[in-house]
């Protein structure tokens, strides 16, 4: 296995840039991670809504969440291949909670296996978003939380 470092980013899809045909243009990576769809939203918790994924509480739920594990799992072991990444991107709707949390998650893992990592989260410090017709340009709501 390679010594080298694996930089793994979290991000929102509804703060990123857009492209001239009004897609959002997510950070540089082997791989990107489109979470949205594949786990359902942990903010729709109340008792977790204002923390963020750096919140071990906001992690656990994430985790918890029906196939989180066996993504994490798949993204671990994907980061350990020999010819591997140098670059994973995970992103959610606002880069806050589902993102983070499982950035921080698989960072945990990946040291666990003796791997250096460096993680860097573009949206998290964010106010929360609402994904509304009157934001689909890719400019959010900084007072609602993202769906």
């Amino acid at each position: 296995m390679p010594d080298l470092t694996i930089m793994l980013t979290s991000f929102g899809y509804l703060h990123l840039p857009q492209d001239s045909a009004g897609r959002p243009v997510p950070p540089q990576a082997d791989r990107i991670e489109d979470v949205r769809d594949r786990l359902r939203d942990p903010a729709a918790a109340r008792e977790i809504l204002d923390l963020d994924g750096l919140n071990p509480r906001v992690q656990d739920v994430v985790l918890n969440t029906p196939g989180a594990r066996e993504l994490l799992a798949n993204l671990a072991d994907y980061a350990c291949l020999p010819a591997g990444p140098r670059r994973i991107a995970i992103g959610c709707a606002g880069g806050r909670h589902r993102a983070c949390g499982l950035t921080e998650l698989l960072a945990r893992a990946l040291r666990d296996r003796g791997r250096e990592v460096e993680v860097e989260h573009l949206h998290v410090h964010l106010p929360r978003v609402l994904k509304t017709p009157a934001n689909s340009t890719g400019h959010a709501s900084p007072t609602q939380e993202a769906t």
